[in-house]
């Protein structure tokens, strides 16, 4: 049980280190790094072809029949916390370069991350059922929603998302989602036979579109522009927003007197944000040289929303048991 709940038993982590290390040591500048931008497009356009795969049409539409959760759910994820977002990013900005200030805000607009999400359920005791199928409809919500929402918010000189953009977002995102969904029918079953093949393909793609993101930042200097006060203020922001974003689902989930292995599968997706998202998006959002820096506070997040879940669903999984 200890071993499952470490975070070292998290392969991403090792994928996201490296990839990070890597753009310090040898970021890709120049023609290397259009080719690595082509290399990402490429791979974030696989990715989401097999996210249309292996995402049964039938639990969409279960997940859809079951409003009562759903609805504070999405209210939470694509309503709370990118407010809450947005109000970090404004108190980040004196504290912090403004693109890593505003990488709050990205950071809120985000969907929850499937993997983690169900998984921290099953160990707490929760409704794993349903927790795969909201974070799957909150995932598919988010690849129409996150980048309007984060436009919206950001105001247009911030995120300026033009046809352009658009374009890029739907045929390296919509588009092969909608056609994994369209074949599934003949390559669910395959997939699911390989689930552990798939899942390297997610952490191999995030870790690709890092890499990029973080070699434009690292060209631009960012080593440079964080201090130990700046270190302080960006870990600082994130451990609020991870314990807002924790405690205010599980109040929402209380107030809305839910069981309690509903209201465990509600925390899970509520609180975890997706790096499976944010980076290939913030790839495509993005210019190589800004993208590293919005996505710093998404990355530190994802680490530290690891080390918090473990404990705390080994906590709600003794408590379910006493």
């Amino acid at each position: 049980m200890l071993k499952r709940l470490s975070i070292l038993a998290d392969p991403m982590i090792a994928v996201l280190l490296l990839a990070t290390l890597l753009a310090s040591v040898l970021p890709a500048t120049g023609e290397a790094r259009i080719i690595a931008q082509a290399t990402s497009n490429v791979a974030i356009f696989l990715l989401f072809l097999v996210n249309g795969m292996r995402i049964a049409r039938g639990e969409i539409a279960r997940g859809l029949a079951n409003w009562r959760f759903f609805l504070p759910l999405f209210a939470w994820v694509f309503g709370a916390m990118p407010l809450i977002g947005f109000g970090l990013s404004n108190m980040a900005t004196n504290l912090l370069p403004p693109l890593v200030a505003l990488g709050f805000l990205f950071l809120g607009a985000l969907p929850s991350t499937i993997q983690s999400a169900t998984s921290y359920t099953s160990l707490g005791g929760g409704n794993v059922a349903l927790s795969v199928v909201g974070a799957a409809l909150i995932n598919i919500a988010g690849v129409f929603i996150t980048a309007p929402l984060f436009a919206l918010l950001a105001g247009s000189e911030a995120a300026d998302i033009g046809t352009e953009t658009i374009v890029r977002i739907g045929v390296i995102l919509i588009l092969p989602f909608l056609i994994g969904q369209a074949v599934q029918g003949w390559t669910i079953d395959w997939l699911q036979e390989r689930k552990s093949n798939v899942a390297w393909l997610d952490r191999i793609v995030i870790g690709i579109a890092v890499y990029v993101a973080f070699s434009g930042a690292v060209e631009q200097g960012l080593g440079q522009m964080f201090g130990p006060i700046g270190w302080l203020a960006l870990i600082g922001l994130i451990i609020f927003y991870l314990i807002a974003a924790s405690g205010g689902a599980w109040l929402m989930a209380n107030i809305l007197k839910i069981s309690r292995e509903d209201r465990i599968a509600f925390l899970f997706a509520g609180a975890q944000k997706s790096v499976a998202i944010g980076a290939p998006l913030a790839a495509i959002l993005f210019a190589p040289d800004v993208a590293g820096f919005v996505i710093a506070p998404l990355l530190l997040y994802h680490l530290l929303q690891l080390m918090i879940a473990a404990p705390l669903a080994n906590i709600l999984a003794k408590k379910a048991s006493s």
